[in-house]
């Protein structure tokens, strides 16, 4: 299973107290500590040099236990100082600590066309105020909205305004953290150029061997789409050989999600296993010459680190390219390494260079399905042995499947919230083409064009692609085809991992205490997600969303929601910023009303701009209200406004008594603080919805 004693894994034992210090760097990622970091660090490492040279002298090996102390304290340091070290706040030359009037910066990322904006990421290399340059550094995102703006590519070194923005945080419950997405890559602002706001200043200024990867990548890219015809394949054969995701449509995504075969289209170890199988196939003849092993470990290397530059570095590939590399060092010298060490030496040399990538999805991703594999698939090989041969090689994938889905099943879930119940069909079915994909589509790439031949290729590879696609849309709208609304708090998702390690532990050690505290755990963990359902089911509320130019109001009784919104619910705004919210509190029934629509419910009534809901009430307030100069004023919750009223709040309030005053972001800026002003004036309760977050009000 994983080893009969820890001396076996000693740098997955040596990895835990550096993962942890990269944990509390995290949180505690001030500047300021790194001097009383460093000395701490110094002062361990002198004393653990005096143990070592003073051995027999203090009679340490009486006190084993002080050496393993000190190094694990050394590690969780150096893990701390390289995460405070590697967040780009911290460095005094940040552009966002300089004066500046214009930014001048590089392009480090391929710009790639999106729902017609341009996006990249760029190195900020000087700030410019009064025409002096001033040496700065971090990392920014820009977005250009320009078709001219195609033509910018990696290395180009632009000059804009410097008018960068903090990235938005989440406005509304349950929606997703772009902001902190960025933060874990070193990216904390923002700027939105249009036509004549850039200059392109210089080019080619990147990284020689980055640029040419690129360069060939799009090379390549444009070879796909003069022989492949079906757009979606195109796609596919882009993302799953040379991992450009630019082209992917929604419905291909989802397909993929759904079956639980999304690692297809993430270029990762299988892919980098596949080339190495390539070449160690090609190379074979190598291994009759006296020091053919050598040169071919020597060829297929560096081939495999250029494949990873040139699918961008992902960590699935960096983590692949460390893994292989290792193993084919230590088949050339004939030397044995347990897998578990292997895979943690890859985690180790990729956390020491960025331990920012600890945070990536694709990374814990990749690294757990591995450990799974080495762990766990060997537990569930076990629990059936067949005399037939074929039947023990069907079932031989099928362990693998299981093993790689239940230990990535917790992760999955607590990111993407769904299980896909028919991923060991999925998974078992794309396993041949997949490998007649990256195979058929390396030839057609590599071969120059040839008669027929380069044809044929192309023709395998787009009918190969097309039949994939149509046997997993095929197994997506089966019943039952995956597990949704999936909402794991971070207790939850640590139980089921704990439930995990317990069950397959008992497996395979048959002790016990095992069973015994996997039925507590699990006992737990069914407590826990009962009474947050218990709550969400017998909990009603109003929830006033922010959705920038659009309407949403969500009327939450129970399991049964109404929402009040202009955008429909195919719209992608929807689907980012209120269908998250209605998952998590796990609506089974929901009805979606325009604004300017009637409606009664057994919980909620709407007449004019007047709403009813349980026990409370809104006054809809837009440009469409008149004065009514009523005598008696109409008394509720919560004053709307929307859409840009004009009516000054002093007439309105000869008409409505209110509790609170909701402003919400379809007004202008002007409209809001001209409410804003008035509600201060008359000591009125209000809140702001524009670039603020949502306003939930109980509602019992």
């Amino acid at each position: 299973m994983i080893a009969n004693h820890k001396g076996e894994i000693p740098v997955v034992v040596l990895l835990l107290p550096f993962i942890l210090g990269i944990s509390i760097g995290f949180n505690c990622n001030s500047g300021r500590y790194l001097i009383s970091l460093a000395v701490g660090f110094t002062s361990l490492l002198i004393l653990f040099l005096l143990l070592n040279f003073y051995y027999t002298h203090f009679k340490i090996y009486k006190k084993r236990w002080l050496g393993g102390i000190t190094i694990h304290l050394l590690l969780l340091l150096a893990g701390w100082i390289a995460t405070i070290n590697n967040n780009e706040l911290n460095n005094a030359r940040h552009f966002s600590k300089l004066p500046a009037q214009r930014l001048l910066l590089r392009i480090n990322s391929e710009p790639q066309l999106k729902n017609g904006l341009i996006r990249f990421t760029v190195s900020v290399i000087a700030g410019i105020n009064q025409k002096q340059p001033t040496p700065a550094s971090g990392t920014l995102m820009i977005t250009i909205k320009d078709s001219s703006a195609l033509q910018l590519t990696y290395g180009d070194e632009l000059l804009i305004p410097g008018k960068y923005a903090p990235i938005d945080p989440p406005f509304n419950p349950a929606e997703f953290n772009y902001k902190k997405y960025l933060a874990h890559q070193n990216i904390y602002y923002q700027e939105f150029l249009y036509p004549g706001q850039y200059r392109i200043i210089q080019s080619n200024t990147g990284n020689p061997f980055i640029a040419k990867a690129l360069a060939l990548r799009r090379k390549m890219v444009e070879k796909i789409k003069r022989q492949l015809h079906d757009p979606n394949a195109i796609a596919v054969a882009s993302t799953l050989i040379l991992g450009y995701k630019a082209d992917l449509s929604e419905d291909v995504l989802q397909a993929y999600s759904k079956t639980g075969t999304i690692h297809v289209l993430s270029v990762s170890g299988a892919h980098v296993a596949i080339i190495w199988a390539l070449l160690a196939f090609m190379l074979r003849f190598l291994n009759r010459l006296k020091h053919g092993r050598v040169i071919k470990t020597v060829i297929i290397i560096p081939i495999i680190w250029y494949y990873a530059m040139l699918t961008g570095f992902s960590p699935a590939v960096c983590r692949a390219a460390v893994m292989i590399s290792t193993v084919i060092i230590g088949k050339t010298y004939n030397r044995y390494i347990n897998n578990l060490n292997i895979l943690a030496v890859s985690a180790f040399i990729l956390l020491l260079y960025n331990p920012l990538l600890i945070t990536d999805v694709g990374f814990q991703l990749s690294y757990l399905a591995v450990a799974g594999l080495v762990v766990l698939q060997p537990v569930v090989y076990a629990w059936f042995t067949f005399d037939n041969k074929w039947a023990d090689k069907i079932w031989l994938p099928c362990s693998v499947s299981i093993a790689a889905q239940v230990i990535t099943f917790p992760l999955s879930a607590f990111y993407f919230h769904q299980f896909p119940v028919y991923f060991l069909f999925s998974n078992l079915f794309i396993g041949i083409p997949t490998a007649v994909i990256i195979y058929s589509g390396i030839f057609y790439l590599v071969l120059p064009p040839i008669p027929y031949v380069s044809a044929g290729l192309a023709w395998i590879l787009e009918k190969t692609i097309l039949l994939m696609n149509h046997v997993l849309a095929w197994v997506e709208h089966l019943p039952f085809a995956s597990i949704n609304k999936i909402w794991l708090t971070t207790t939850e998702y640590l139980l089921l991992y704990a439930i995990i390690i317990c069950v397959f532990y008992f497996l395979y050690d048959r002790k016990a205490w095992l069973l015994r505290t996997g039925i507590v755990l699990i006992f737990l963990l069914a407590a826990s997600i009962s009474i947050k359902r218990y709550r969400s089911y017998t909990t009603n509320s109003i929830a006033f969303f922010n959705l920038r130019k659009n309407t949403g109001i969500v009327f939450k009784n129970g399991d049964h929601a109404v929402v009040l919104s202009n955008l429909a619910d195919t719209d992608k705004n929807y689907n980012y910023s209120i269908k998250p919210y209605l998952d998590s509190c796990k609506i089974n029934d929901v009805i979606l009303y325009k604004p300017d629509q009637e409606l009664r419910s057994a919980f909620l009534r709407k007449q004019g701009n007047l709403i009813q809901f349980r026990n409370q009430s809104i006054a809809i307030i837009n440009k469409d209200y008149t004065d009514t100069a009523s005598a008696v004023k109409l008394k509720t919750g919560y004053l709307y406004i929307t859409g840009n009223p004009k009516i000054p709040l002093a007439i309105i309030n000869k008409n409505h008594e209110y509790h609170t005053i909701i402003i919400d972001a379809t007004n202008s800026p002007k409209t809001v603080q001209l409410v804003v002003d008035q509600a201060r004036a008359l000591h009125a309760n209000y809140v702001v919805l524009k670039r603020n977050k949502s306003f939930l009000a109980a509602s019992n």
